[in-house]
């Protein structure tokens, strides 16, 4: 055994508050998440009194105002107390990253009763949120979706089939983007529907290659009845509340990717520095020091990248294309270093006694999930070169 391998990731946070908030996370993980992660994603067990726990521990409610039970933490803190979920589970912290996305457009569009009303159970109540955009038929093209609401007086009737919902058959809340008027991006608006809401069901969810523990399922609306005190934001509105809650979402994403990578950083780096092969440790060897000192500084550079986008977030300031690359670069970071751990075990990283293959296989979800790494690409040089020509 050596002096080196895995250390806590040194941070720099703003706050005396938000160190002292990695800390906590970092016990919480160590007792409640880590020891039963990879038992649980195996028999594909979703942890919700982990998630009512988060919630009564104020971490599903960081980024938002202190006024509705919020903890009013800057993305710049809240991102990382996501990456330290995600190394510890992804199922968890993508799963508090997706909650974040369905509060934001009430917390973002919503009027002061509706907020008044509704966040403080959502943020602190022990309530999970499911965000309902992507369509059978509409996933990269968000505006195309058929899902449709329809006014009569006070109410509206929802009538489609959302899909790839994450929480979807679990969640207690719905954020909906429906059709209420014609065709396009302009004819979209969001509600916030309740789990339980009469002709809400939900299908068989998928059957996946990682991320088992975390239920993805399709949602049929099938007349739910929704009053038009749940509209968040005016008519036609949607699509625009829908693009700034996914800004905000592939941070998440980002940090998420970041906290997978890191976690296979140490398990790959704890195994060469303890595995002897020639009468030395593998960690001796230069072309895996090489592999090592590739994936770390590909995390670094990724975990620059998402604070990077967040901290313009926090001023105010524009940070769309950020978001995107943030997206880009650290998923495809995390595919990588998870691929790279894999090959420096050996046989015993393709094994499941071992978490390196699991952390393969939910890496890649992450460059599909928040928009693909394809459309990333295509909102980055948008804003390099301008719209594509028609």
């Amino acid at each position: 055994m050596t002096d080196h391998g895995p250390q806590p990731v040194e941070r720099q946070l703003p706050t005396e508050e938000a160190r002292d908030l990695i800390a906590l996370v970092r016990e919480l993980v160590q007792r409640e998440i880590k020891p039963r992660a990879a038992e649980e994603e195996d028999a594909g067990q979703f942890p919700r009194e982990v998630f009512r726990l988060l919630s009564a521990s104020g971490l599903l409610a960081l980024p938002y105002a202190e006024e509705f039970g919020g903890g009013a933490q800057p993305y710049e803190v809240y991102l990382q107390v996501l990456e330290e979920l995600a190394a510890a589970r992804l199922t968890v912290g993508l799963g508090v990253s997706v909650h974040t996305l369905a509060c934001h457009a009430l917390a973002g569009y919503g009027t002061k009763e509706q907020q008044a009303e509704h966040l403080p159970a959502m943020l602190g109540g022990g309530l999970l949120g499911a965000y309902c955009l992507s369509e059978p038929s509409s996933g990269s093209d968000a505006a195309s979706l058929r899902t449709r609401a329809t006014r009569d007086g006070d109410t509206w009737t929802i009538e489609g089939t959302k899909a790839w919902i994450t929480h979807g058959g679990i969640a207690d809340f719905c954020t909906v983007l429906a059709r209420t008027g014609g065709e396009g991006a302009h004819g979209i608006t969001a509600f916030l529907v309740p789990g339980d809401a009469p002709g809400l069901t939900a299908a068989a969810p998928e059957r996946k290659m990682g991320m088992k523990g975390s239920p993805t399922a399709q949602l049929h609306f099938d007349g739910v009845r929704v009053p038009d005190a749940r509209r968040i934001g005016d008519e036609g509105q949607g699509f625009a509340i829908a693009l700034s809650a996914l800004d905000s979402g592939r941070l998440g994403i980002a940090a998420c990717a970041v906290g997978v990578a890191q976690a296979a950083l140490d398990e790959a780096l704890a195994f060469v520095e303890q595995r002897r092969q020639f009468g030395r440790p593998l960690a001796d060897f230069q072309g895996l020091r090489f592999m090592l000192a590739d994936m770390a500084t590909q995390i670094e550079a990724g975990r620059s990248l998402y604070l990077a986008a967040a901290r313009l977030r926090d001023q105010g300031l524009p940070f769309s294309k950020q978001a995107a690359m943030a997206k880009l670069f650290c998923t495809d970071a995390a595919m990588q270093v998870t691929t790279d751990a894999v090959q420096l075990m050996g046989g015993y990283g393709y094994t499941a006694d071992f978490p390196a293959e699991r952390y393969m296989r939910e890496a890649k979800v992450l460059q599909i999930v928040e928009g693909t790494n394809q459309i990333q690409r295509m909102v980055v040089a948008r804003y390099l070169a301008g719209p594509e020509s028609r």
